[in-house]
């Protein structure tokens, strides 16, 4: 294999792990809602097609340890289907497992060498599927089937190999979606002498009428091999299932079953049946035949009734091997094509890495951009100011297109907690109800995808220590369900993802007492609500009682709050005793690029995101002599908190001319509004956010810095980190001196 193979076939794998995955959720998904719901069929059929999509794109790279434990699923999906078994607790529970296990063994494709606890773990599942059908585990022989006699193949003898009958009716759209029928008769004749075949072509139109892009053939053959298996067969057909209606008679089926064939593919029509007859009996079948007259009640009185021949049945009440029926087999392929191509419609699937790089480059046009406009104003040119303002409109349109490509919505991630909350609530005992909205809230996909994890700690928090027992809830005179929500919804210029539960909510006295063994809290410290619960994110603070595998209310809480605070984002607990806990988390739109607002700040530029800005006011007149860092001032009746971001920081404020006067930006940040003092408004700026280095790590206020279009940096403020500091700022005494200013200061 040459190397451009080797390449593109590492794509196709890595495609098909991303679209197997994907399957899994929809077989998840599937399975949680039958669970609570047995009789929805459509879910049945999502869970069916889901498993049979991936078994059959396994089998075409030959990932063959997938393609077995699959179809051992898929059999008792069909056997629900088919009302063979009823869905029951148990049967989720195994097709749950066997889920998992389908996720463990597609982790394992690259591996050079399978794991065994994943092959044994998948042994014991087997057992599980099978025994649920009433089949035998899979370390047993196959049983030996019972004798059948070959009545129906006249040159038959005792030394002859088996015969397999497939009959196959290609769809019309066969030929569209790339199946060559062709490429399977080859197929088959490396499995077993395949030369006994008959082409059906009744179904094609006249010439003029023909839609040469439309499939009307099929076939009817006799396979001779004395090695070959069912599941060997069903594989050679694995990506024609949506697009053919297959029939798989085995060896030394009775006449009945061909009976039901011929029923199945032509119904009583007596010239489809006389055809089919003909075409197997040309393939050496014999058959003990009754012929019965057509009824024909619109006929003339002259004309006869078409014969219809039937194959007689000697005992009516023998059982026949339908083993090979697909019960809905047309709304399956109906469906499957229909998904098919309303997915290759609306999406397009792009790697990220790709995606990435257009984003850094419609950066770098947005700082070129801001360049031209500088450019444009120092030349003082009409025609190049219009120019260039019309570039930066399409650049700005071209940025919010960019960016949008990258926002996903948070309701994909939602969607993994059904499995989790119903797996814990059975662990735990409890009954507890999930309800998710706002799951089409969209969020960058990068804060997607590392916002899974404290998401998810979260949850387990909730599920273990904050819902009660169904016994001690009804005690506390509440429903005998818990209830856990996750909500997310857009406010501020921000996404705001709420994790609630009804349940016994923060213990305040357990928290102080903890905090107070720890030398953490002053005896006689007198501490907020808010300041209680920010206990619970330091290092190691737990009050559980015992520590469980599944949580301990406070432990690891530091972590979730340290990624939070990585995405630029803040996280608030409010709690109310008996009545449940809210966490609370704040997140930007995006981490890439914003609309900012531009200021200056003792000749440092520092952008605010634009969506933060509430209102521009100059300093009141109560400020103007203050070198303090923070304080009050009235703003329309509301006490408002201010910082001076140049004393903030510690530096001094741009010198005032006669006609210059500092500003006041009021900004919001969920439910709190500050006003930072500035020295200069320079007006909106769209911002390409750039990393700080290492070394700026511990400066909390500030989420990363920009390029300016003169060449020059600016910094750009984090405000959820600027709030907390000047509300800490205000709960101080705050020192007129200047001196004392640099102790305030975070860097």
């Amino acid at each position: 294999m040459s190397d451009d193979d080797a390449e593109i076939l590492a794509q196709a794998v890595a495609g098909f792990s991303d679209e197997a995955q994907e399957m899994l959720q929809q077989f998840e998904d599937a399975m949680l809602v039958l669970e609570s719901d047995p009789s929805d069929a459509e879910s049945l059929n999502a869970a069916f097609r889901a498993a049979h999509t991936i078994k059959g794109t396994a089998g075409l790279f030959g990932f063959t340890r997938v393609v077995q434990f699959t179809h051992e699923a898929e059999t008792l999906l069909e056997a629900l289907r088919s009302g063979e078994l009823v869905l029951s607790e148990p049967v989720v529970a195994v097709l749950l497992d066997s889920r998992d296990q389908i996720s463990r063994l597609l982790a394992e494709l690259s591996d050079a060498e399978p794991s065994p606890d994943t092959d044994a773990l998948g042994l014991a599942l087997v057992a599980r599927l099978r025994a649920l059908r009433g089949a035998p585990p899979p370390a047993s022989a196959p049983a030996p089937a019972p004798a059948l006699a070959h009545a129906v193949e006249h040159e038959a003898t005792p030394d002859a190999p088996p015969c397999w009958h497939l009959s196959v009716r290609f769809g019309p759209d066969a030929l569209r979606n790339g199946l060559d029928p062709l490429a399977f008769l080859r197929y088959l004749a490396k499995l077993g002498d395949a030369s006994r075949i008959r082409l059906l072509s009744e179904t094609i139109p006249a010439l003029d009428s023909l839609d040469a892009e439309a499939c009307h053939i099929g076939f009817e053959l006799r396979l001779l091999s004395d090695s070959t298996s069912r599941e060997e067969l069903e594989s050679v057909f694995e990506f024609a299932l949506d697009d053919c209606d297959l029939r798989i008679l085995p060896p030394g089926s009775p006449p009945a079953d061909f009976e039901d064939l011929a029923q199945h593919r032509c119904g009583d029509a007596a010239e489809a049946r006389a055809a089919l007859f003909a075409c197997w009996e040309a393939l050496g079948l014999r058959f003990p035949l009754r012929i019965e007259p057509a009824a024909a009640p619109d006929a003339a009185e002259d004309d006869a009734p078409a014969a219809v021949p039937h194959i007689e049945r000697r005992d009516p009440n023998a059982p026949s091997n339908r083993n090979d029926r697909r019960s809905g087999e047309g709304d399956r392929r109906n469906g499957g094509r229909d998904r098919r191509a309303g997915d290759e419609t609306r999406f397009v699937r792009v790697r990220a890495d790709k995606l990435d790089h257009l984003i850094d480059l419609i950066g770098e046009l947005v700082i070129a951009g801001s360049g031209a406009q500088m450019v444009a104003h120092l030349e003082q040119s009409t025609p190049l100011l219009e120019a260039a303002e019309r570039v930066m409109t399409l650049v700005q349109d071209t940025r919010d297109a960019a960016l949008g490509l990258r926002m996903v919505p948070i309701g994909e991630t939602f969607g993994r907690f059904h499995r989790v909350v119903r797996d814990l609530s059975k662990q735990l005992g409890k009954d507890i109800e999930l309800v998710v909205s706002g799951g089409d809230t969209e969020l960058d996909k990068s804060m997607v995808e590392q916002i899974a994890d404290p998401l998810m700690h979260l949850v387990r928090n909730s599920l273990d220590h904050g819902i009660e027992l169904a016994a001690d809830r009804i005690a506390a005179g509440k429903a005998a369900t818990g209830r856990l929500t996750l909500n997310a919804y857009q406010k501020a210029g921000a996404i705001v993802i709420e994790v609630a539960d009804d349940g016994k909510g923060l213990a305040r006295e357990r928290i102080l007492a903890k905090a107070l063994e720890r030398g953490l809290v002053q005896p006689g410290q007198t501490l907020s609500d808010h300041e209680v619960w920010q206990l619970i994110f330091l290092p190691g603070f737990s009050t559980a009682d015992a520590v469980t595998d599944i949580s301990g209310r406070g432990v690891g809480m530091d972590v979730v709050k340290r990624n939070i605070e990585s995405l630029r984002g803040t996280i608030q607990l409010s709690s109310e005793t008996g009545h449940g806990t809210t966490t609370r988390i704040n997140l930007p739109l995006t981490l890439a690029m914003i609309d900012g607002f531009l200021t200056l700040v003792g000749g440092v530029h520092y952008v605010l995101p634009l969506a933060s800005v509430s209102e521009c006011i100059d300093v009141p007149p109560e400020h103007d002599d203050s070198r303090r860092v923070s304080g009050t001032f009235n703003l329309r009746g509301e006490v408002l908190p201010w910082l001076d971001l140049a004393r903030f920081y510690g530096v001094e404020p741009t010198p005032l001319t006669a006609s210059s006067r500092r500003s006041v930006v009021v900004v919001r940040h969920a439910d709190q509004r500050v006003g930072l003092v500035v020295d200069r408004l320079m007006g909106e700026h769209q911002t390409v956010i750039k990393p700080l280095s290492s070394i700026f790590e511990h400066l909390k206020a500030l989420a990363g810095s920009t390029i300016l279009g003169s060449g020059d940096v600016a910094l750009v403020l984090d405000i959820g980190g600027l709030l907390a500091h000047a509300q800490a700022l205000d709960a101080q005494s705050p020192s007129p001196h200047h001196g004392q200013l640099a102790k305030e200061r975070p860097c």
